[in-house]
């Protein structure tokens, strides 16, 4: 087992399957070799040995074709190890920090510092959405986009459309902050408060890369029991509507033909 780290070309071609299957996970071969640009042997070449390291590890996936799902596909997503290579060497360092302020102020002072640290992201997702429209499909790509460009590799699906419960998944493959929200879940309910507040409407995380899931997912409902958040409860004013119950979380978040 080796992990190449020399810079040569075929170590870029490997990290950038490797970031591929953060960012489309579960994807299958052929889907990264379009994506790529690569033959499908030389994606498989690169797959079996992210494998053997310990980065990617297989997920089967129902293909969809024009007679509806055939047979199971062998797909890929990132294990643990592999989306600890995505992270930075500073992770040890923030959590340690993060482990001092919960223990000298309080735990109230890890949610105020989680909310401060949001506040930018949430400027510049209200710069994107601003330019969207009124669309909430449109808002919630303009999102997506920014998302990414901040590192989040985020993409969006509609889901249960028809139907009371339509809405749009917005799935994130990589966490720049990732090793952070596994100890301190207040990342993750701040920046969903995020997103609910830039786009108007309640929504609901249903799965996170902090929790042990391969990517975080979070409901954005676009039917009629669609509701908009509340006034600041902490302002004394009433309590939001309640949030509807959204479908259950896709297997995957892209589909090809």
């Amino acid at each position: 087992m080796v992990f190449m780290a020399d810079g040569s070309a075929e170590s870029r071609t490997r990290d950038r399957v490797r970031r591929a299957v953060g960012v489309h996970g579960p994807v299958t071969a052929r889907e990264l070799a379009a994506e790529l640009d690569l033959t499908p042997a030389a994606v498989r070449r690169h797959l079996d040995a992210l494998a053997d390291e310990g980065s990617i590890t297989e997920r089967e996936v129902a293909l969809h074709g024009r007679r509806g799902r055939g047979r199971p596909a062998r797909a890929y997503v990132l294990t643990e190890r592999g989306q600890e290579q995505l992270q930075t060497s500073y992770d040890d360092v923030a959590t340690a920090a993060l482990h001092y302020l919960e223990d000298h102020a309080g735990a109230r002072a890890v949610e105020d510092f989680a909310a401060q640290q949001m506040a930018g992201l949430e400027v510049r997702l209200r710069a994107a959405v601003a330019q969207a429209g009124d669309s909430l499909t449109s808002r919630t790509d303009a999102v997506a986009s920014a998302l990414s460009d901040e590192g989040f590799a985020a993409t969006t699906r509609p889901v249960g459309q028809g139907t009371g419960l339509a809405g749009i998944q917005l799935c994130q493959g990589h966490c720049p902050v990732r090793t952070v929200a596994t100890e301190f879940r207040q990342f993750c309910d701040a920046e969903t408060d995020v997103i609910s507040r830039v786009l108007g409407v309640h929504v609901q995380r249903l799965a996170t890369l902090a929790g042990g899931e391969h990517v975080c997912t979070t409901f954005v409902p676009t039917g009629p029991m669609a509701t908009v958040p509340g006034p600041d409860p902490g302002g004394g004013a009433a309590a939001p509507p309640r949030r509807i119950p959204p479908p259950a979380p896709e297997k995957t978040h892209r589909e090809r033909p």
